[in-house]
């Protein structure tokens, strides 16, 4: 069997259009990037982010940990945020069980931002988003540990959205049956198991 192409969404009627990908990227609370070590081994890990300029920038504390390890290996990286619906029933028996959802999935490269300007509009908007006017009346526009940590930017080759809506109750078991069993005809209540 021929492997599709990276990034290639088979269910290109679950597509995304491209704003509001990027308005999923650009809300979503936490994403996860995965990373391949010099072992081989793929390495996920979540964290928080932020959507600018068309890329992804993240940070993590500067020491040799995993992730920063698997970075300075490999460039290549995948990046992937999600929000969950609700779980509802399309069909007559138990498996026959969805979740409404809306997804994206960033293939790229990654590098580590070393320019402290580019660092710096990544921390405001980080604590925009996460903090927004710190409602806790601290010190603003102040980064006083940014030697401490290491900022990261991922700069997409292919971006990927995927949406399943909630169906609206007509559409839903047991107004509609969707079942994928065999053996099953009909739908609704006027379906019937073939014998």
């Amino acid at each position: 069997m021929k492997e599709p192409p990276t990034g290639q969404l088979k269910r290109q009627d679950k597509a995304m259009n491209e704003a509001d990908t990027s308005a999923l990227l650009s809300r979503a609370f936490c994403g996860r990037t995965a990373t391949i070590g010099a072992d081989g081994y793929p390495y996920a890990v979540p964290n928080l982010f932020v959507w600018m300029d068309g890329q992804i920038y993240l940070h993590t504390a500067r020491y040799a940990g995993h992730f920063l390890t698997n970075v300075r290996h490999y460039d290549k990286v995948c990046f992937e945020v999600d929000e969950a619906g609700e779980v509802y029933p399309y069909g007559h028996i138990e498996c026959d069980t969805s979740v409404a959802y809306v997804s994206a999935v960033v293939f790229g490269h990654i590098r580590i931002v070393e320019d402290e300007a580019e660092q710096i509009r990544f921390y405001t908007a980080f604590m925009d988003k996460y903090a927004p006017a710190d409602s806790w009346g601290r010190e603003q526009d102040s980064f006083p540990r940014i030697g401490g940590t290491v900022v990261y930017a991922i700069t997409p080759h292919k971006v990927t959205g995927k949406l399943s809506p909630l169906p609206v109750p007509a559409e839903r078991w047991p107004a509609k049956n969707d079942t994928a069993s065999p053996g099953w005809t009909g739908s609704g209540q006027q379906g019937k198991a073939q014998k």
